[in-house]
């Protein structure tokens, strides 16, 4: 299975810079977007169509299209203020459950902070639920560099938005919990990033953070083939990342 996850940074904007033409030329078996922002998307044929837009217009929201047929669907942690938000969708397949996510962003001042961390919490549970049923294969923008090499400048940021280091901490606990940063097992090295901001031309000088991603769990392991960043791929704030498992 091909499977590419995207924050979109709004699906209309995206489609107008060649998003759909994107999926049409990496015939992945399923494409997990976030920050769509909107309850209308567009049918894809042979693929399946799962949306989960935020109450609030404009705002957040998920989506699947998937080629395969899943076993069931869910939306949301079951939790009202965060599924409001649209933030989570769920499909279950034979061997695994696949969680698209999107969590919330801290905000620059912080005032997010604690909605995030109590999202976070919440998200870990929901997971530990499920896993007990099969293994799970989580992607999405999780809104956190995890590490030093995954952020250009770490020193100028560690108080700030998604490199905090309660985020960091989470997330760090979360895998320890027992899943694995696919990327990191077969790229070590710093310098490979997935957002960019549109200011002083951060993309084009790769001033970015990694803060997309795809984990598994443990025992999925040995079956990712490969987990890659599509850098060069234009269309949003983020480029696309993919795994092949």
């Amino acid at each position: 299975m091909k499977i590419i996850s995207w924050n979109v940074a709004g699906f209309r904007s995206c489609i107008s810079k060649g998003c759909l033409d994107f999926i049409k030329k990496e015939h992945a078996d399923a494409y997990c977007f976030q920050e769509v922002k909107s309850e209308d998307v567009p049918f894809i044929e042979g693929y399946e169509v799962f949306n989960f837009p935020a109450k609030k217009k404009g705002y957040s929201g998920t989506l699947i299209y998937s080629k395969h047929k899943p076993l069931s669907v869910s939306y949301g942690l079951g939790e009202k203020d965060f599924d409001d938000e649209g933030r989570v969708i769920v499909l279950e397949f034979e061997h695994f459950f696949l969680i698209n996510a999107y969590f919330p962003h801290s905000s620059r001042d912080l005032s997010r902070l604690n909605f995030k961390l109590r999202f976070d919490k919440t998200f870990e549970e929901f997971c530990k639920k499920l896993e007990k049923k099969k293994p799970l294969v989580l992607t999405g923008d999780f809104n956190v560099a995890h590490r030093d090499i995954d952020l250009a400048n770490p020193k100028q940021n560690v108080k700030n938005a998604g490199f905090t280091p309660q985020e960091r901490l989470w997330f760090d606990e979360f895998l320890k919990s027992g899943y694995i940063d696919t990327f990191r097992e077969f790229v070590k090295e710093g310098g490979h990033y997935t957002w960019w901001t549109y200011r002083f031309n951060a993309r084009k000088r790769n001033i970015g953070w990694r803060i997309d991603y795809f984990v598994v769990s443990d025992k999925l392991k040995n079956k990712v083939k490969n987990s890659k960043i599509l850098k060069d791929v234009m269309g949003s704030d983020h480029c696309p990342i993919e795994m092949e498992i």
